[in-house]
């Protein structure tokens, strides 16, 4: 794994702007990290029960990517395997957390985890498979390790 600095959150508050933005598509796309896609699933499963991510995450990150002047395409935008892979580790990670612990302190620690780093995808699936057209419309299986 390549390792790039972690830009961890500063309070709950920062956590729940991303998720509020990306929720109602105020959050500006500079803002849109790496980073913040991991908060905002953190945030978005501990804070909206009503919200199932598999089923619901997918349309909220389409819709965000169009009203900041992006396109979900088969090169560009929205990629399905990428999310559901990181519901799937975010969901495990959450469930490790002790109890009572603070949003920014969660999130920071799944910064700091394992599934932080920008390639841990690819400890499951090859650049080509991952990146090919198909992973990016629909879920496929990784080809390198089974995903959790």
């Amino acid at each position: 794994m390549t390792a790039q600095p972690i830009r961890p959150f500063a309070s709950d508050d920062a956590v729940r702007h991303v998720a509020q933005g990306l929720l109602d598509r105020s959050l500006p796309k500079a803002e849109w990290t790496h980073e913040a896609h991991l908060a905002a699933c953190l945030c978005l499963l501990r804070e909206h029960p009503a919200l199932v991510l598999e089923r619901d995450l997918p349309g909220v990150i389409r819709a965000y990517n169009e009203a900041v002047g992006g396109k979900n395409t088969d090169s560009a935008g929205y990629h399905e395997t990428l999310t559901q892979l990181y519901i799937r580790g975010v969901r495990a990670f959450a469930a490790t957390l002790p109890a009572g612990a603070s949003l920014v302190d969660a999130v920071n620690a799944l910064l700091a985890s394992e599934i932080g780093p920008r390639d841990w995808p690819l400890c499951f699936y090859s650049r080509e498979r991952l990146f090919g057209v198909e992973a990016r419309r629909h879920w496929v299986e990784p080809d390198l390790a089974p995903a959790g």
